[in-house]
């Protein structure tokens, strides 16, 4: 048994110029026609997702609209919270009301640097961005050297 299906997106447009009107801008496209069509028996949902995305930019959304509103359906109030945060996890996302934490979580690694009177990256403003490049250099081959001598290779 053989299974064919097709999705299409349909966008017609058409001016009707009024008396004393004319097709003189020429940033004007006066008649639009636009098919979309796509073999729809074993697209998922993110491609179905990607060409609805390609028809609402023929059809003169932009990209930021688009994303909005494709948010939109994850994160309104018709939604459990528990599926936004699923989402949130897999696109490594923080929620507003999640930020408090992250930002006292942040402040627990930071302080055994403040109890030294540093900030986290402070023990380095003594050198200058050349010596940084250098230090970083000697780590890199150090390191290279770690690497290739526990491969076995001289």
């Amino acid at each position: 048994m053989t299974y064919n299906a097709e999705v299409q997106f349909k966008f017609d447009a058409t001016w009707t110029p009024t008396y004393g009107s004319s097709f003189s801008d020429d940033d004007f496209i006066p008649e639009e026609h636009y098919l979309i069509t796509a073999p729809a028996a074993d697209l998922n949902c993110k491609q179905y997702f990607k060409l609805f995305e390609k028809f609402m930019l023929c059809v003169g959304m932009t990209p930021k609209s688009i994303r909005s509103g494709a948010m939109s359906l994850v994160f309104n109030d018709m939604v459990l919270e528990e599926e936004q945060r699923k989402v949130c996890d897999e696109y490594d996302l923080t929620m507003n009301e999640d930020l408090h934490g992250k930002y006292q979580e942040w402040k627990k690694l930071d302080a055994p640097f403040e109890q030294k009177g540093l900030g986290r990256f402070q023990a380095f403003t003594k050198y200058t961005d050349d010596d940084l490049v250098k230090m970083r250099t000697m780590y890199d081959t150090l390191y290279s050297e770690d690497v290739d001598s526990a491969n076995g290779v001289a």
